[in-house]
């Protein structure tokens, strides 16, 4: 594809218009109450944490949900609803000790017996649960069980040792038993009692979530308002009125008119957010020329070479970037292994020699590619670029871009979304393997591909196993390098994250994209 089309497709985007003077509903910024509002891009799916695949999702639901640890922003392991953690010697039970005093939001006391309830209610298999709490999280360590030793000791069981098994666990969230024994799955999706700093006040679907705070905590704001503010220049219009306190996925376009407003401004930060067209493997697509033509490494190969992602990542997202090599954040990715250029000839060439030649001059066979609406930065345009740069490559692409909550994120977690799919899934710093864990099992909720590579997923017990940090760097660069030939991503970028923040409002964005309004202070 020509620079000048994405040119063309920058210029295009929405510019700014009138500033929006008055909040939907009258709902009042920090500056008069002790309330913040966060304005999101696109609406949560359910508060049943089991069933949260998504960071947008899961952000509020940290809100109203605590966990045993927690992970900071630079990846240090902070006690939560636990005050100390002890690993057995074999690394199999993870045994944890709890503070006094806790209580669930109503009134409950908060045991040892909740925390294993929390755990075994996850991996029961009548809930039928398919978010990242099992399929990522349990499907890695291999949970095998919780016991309450007494009321303040709780003991995890896992079948297989796993060196980051206690940065995983911080995923779970917590609740306590006999509430949520009283819930029908529908009420524990919409209703939620919980064990964080902040209790469900509301939730208008599309329009906003609202959130108390809890009992006693060390938190500056005593409401919460998460708007759902789908346009990126009413977002901005929002927050430059003075109606909202901290906007997220900021479009390039508006960065300069939110700086010079004098009443914001905008942080950003590259995200461990792995941004990929995923080329799915399920059995369903095999019937479509398609999905029968991604089945080949060798096409899946050919199509690295046809994206020019620093130039979408240049006109599209306004940042200079340097294209991912896999699945791992830069700084723990294999050194040996360099982006993939943009040789559209090389993709053309290799895409004949793996069977597909262009018929009659034309095209070489049709897929769809899948996407929702508004969840990532500027990501109707990126992935209409992507739809282009195929096609020039003789791939008949149509593009179906999807509502975000209700429509793409049930086809993620049932695997069904594609053959094409194009999505970010979130990552991070303090580990190598952390980032690998989306695909540490063919089963894994989070291997959307349903990719089943025998070179990469055979290789999880050898890591286990592996006596020292060298020979544990060398099986994950091993790893690395078949992802990277034969893997079922199409490498893009790490997405840039541009929030707006107003000059009210203390608050740091972080690179896991955790947006913790429990972190944010007033100014003055």
């Amino acid at each position: 594809m020509k620079l000048r089309y994405l040119a063309a497709l920058a210029a295009g985007l929405a510019l700014i218009g009138a500033v929006v003077m008055m909040t939907r509903g009258g709902t009042p910024a920090s500056g008069t109450a002790r309330t913040i509002v966060v304005g999101l891009s696109a609406d949560i799916a359910t508060f049943e944490p089991a069933n949260i695949s998504s960071r947008d999702n899961m952000n509020i639901a940290h809100h109203i949900f605590a966990s045993l640890f927690t992970l900071d922003a630079d990846g240090k392991h902070v006690p939560n609803l636990a005050s100390e953690m002890a690993i057995s010697d074999d690394g199999l039970a993870y045994t944890y000790t709890l503070r006094d005093g806790l209580t669930c939001h109503d009134g409950e006391a908060l045991t040892a017996e909740d925390v294993a309830y929390s755990f075994t209610r996850i991996a029961d298999p009548a809930n039928k649960f398919t978010g990242n709490a099992p399929g990522f999280v349990f499907s890695s360590i291999g949970f095998r069980g919780a016991e309450a030793l007494d009321p303040q000791h709780v003991r995890i069981t896992i079948a297989r040792k796993n060196p980051i098994a206690f940065g995983l666990l911080t995923e779970i969230s917590i609740h306590c038993k006999d509430s949520y024994q009283k819930l029908s799955l529908d009420q524990a999706a919409t209703a939620p009692i919980g064990s964080g700093p902040y209790r469900l006040v509301s939730w208008s679907r599309g329009s906003e979530i609202v959130l108390e705070k809890a009992g006693e905590s060390p938190a500056a704001y005593d409401r919460i308002v998460w708007r759902i503010i789908p346009e990126a220049s009413t977002r901005a219009a929002e927050l430059m009125a003075g109606n909202v306190d901290i906007i997220a996925n900021v479009a390039p376009d508006q960065i300069a008119a939110i700086n010079a407003s004098n009443v914001a401004t905008v942080q950003s930060i590259t995200s461990t957010r792995r941004m990929f067209v995923g080329f799915n493997q399920a059995e369903q697509f095999a019937a479509t020329p398609g999905g029968r033509a991604i089945r080949d490494a060798k096409v899946r190969r050919a199509l690295q070479y046809a994206i020019d992602v620093p130039t979408i990542c240049r006109q599209l997202l306004q940042v200079e970037c340097q294209r991912a090599t896999g699945l791992v954040n830069t700084v723990n990715a294999n050194k040996a292994l360099a982006p993939y250029p943009f040789e559209p000839a090389t993709a053309e060439r290799l895409l004949d020699d793996a069977g597909w030649p262009r018929v009659g001059g034309k095209m070489r066979f049709a897929i769809t590619l899948q996407a929702g609406r508004g969840r990532y930065l500027n990501d109707v345009n990126v992935v209409q670029a992507i739809g282009q740069y195929l096609r020039d490559v003789g791939v008949d692409v149509n593009v179906e871009l999807l509502e975000w909550a209700s429509v793409f994120q049930p086809l993620l977690r049932t695997r069904t979304a594609g053959p094409l799919f194009f999505m970010g899934t979130g990552g991070g710093l303090w580990s190598p393997i952390y980032d690998m864990n989306d695909l540490a099992r063919v089963d894994s909720g989070t291997n959307y591909a349903n990719w089943s590579d025998e070179r990469w997923f055979s290789r999880w017990d050898d890591l286990t196993a592996a006596a020292t940090p060298d020979d544990t760097r060398r099986i994950i660069d091993e790893m690395l390098q078949v992802f990277y030939d034969d893997g079922p991503w199409l490498h893009l970028y790490f997405q840039p994250d541009f929030y707006g923040v107003s000059s009210r409002v203390e608050w740091k964005a972080r690179p896991d994209e955790r947006i913790y309004a429990y972190d944010a202070r007033p100014k003055g």
